[in-house]
């Protein structure tokens, strides 16, 4: 059993990092590999577009963390990343089907997402059992202990790795223009991610549910 210091701050901390990665690198791909996108995306959308995924963002996010973070041992609002994508996906859609856009639009968020969740998930491991997103218990020798003596699968290292290698693959497939990873990058990225959050070794079927809500809904997602 690993013990891992934990502090309050460091949520903070990580996700600053991680949001300042996701941008410079969402640029860096926009501008090597996905120009075209970019500018499609731009084209087909107004401003409109991001206030429709901010309002399905903001309040996914706050929904699906606070449905599970509610039901603990300290009740208190929280957010979730795969709320948030579900909530991003819904806004879009509506957006689109009102304005009548037609085609894959998510693909310039691919990388800069899986690059967040890579380093946005340390936060939530530093910030230890009040994050409220800690792993099931087990006895496996990498279990790590997070304040209350419990080994506990570390569901934070097994997503931002499993985003991690997932990124990989996708700039891979990128600089190998491949038809996936340049017309369905987003899906892929979706299907990813909610089936690493929806594993049994999550503490909240909550946050499961919403895991494979957020797998299920990518497949409608332009």
């Amino acid at each position: 059993m690993i013990h891992v210091p934990t502090a309050p701050y460091a949520h903070i901390v990580f996700d600053l990092l991680a949001w300042g990665g996701g941008l410079a690198l969402g640029w860096a791909v926009s501008r090597w590999r996905l120009r075209e996108a970019t500018q499609a995306l731009a084209m087909k959308t107004g401003p409109g577009y991001f206030v429709a995924l901010a309002l399905g963002a903001v309040p996914g996010a706050w929904l699906a963390g606070s449905l599970s973070s509610l039901q603990g041992p300290h009740p208190a609002l929280s957010h979730s990343v795969a709320g948030a994508l579900v909530g991003a996906i819904v806004g879009v859609e509506l957006y689109k089907a009102v304005r009548g856009v037609k085609g894959s639009t998510g693909g310039v968020f691919t990388a800069p997402f899986a690059l967040g969740v890579v380093i946005g998930r340390w936060g939530c491991l530093f910030t230890g059992l009040t994050d409220g997103t800690y792993g099931s218990p087990t006895s496996l020798p990498w279990a790590v202990e997070l304040g209350d003596g419990v080994g506990r699968h570390p569901v934070q290292i097994y997503e931002s790795l499993t985003m991690a290698v997932f990124l990989a693959a996708y700039l891979f497939g990128l600089a190998r223009r491949r038809p996936w990873a340049l017309q369905r990058g987003f899906y892929a990225l979706c299907i990813a991610y909610g089936a690493s959050v929806s594993s049994g070794s999550s503490s909240s079927p909550i946050q499961r549910s919403w895991a494979r809500l957020t797998s299920s809904t990518s497949c409608r997602r332009g």
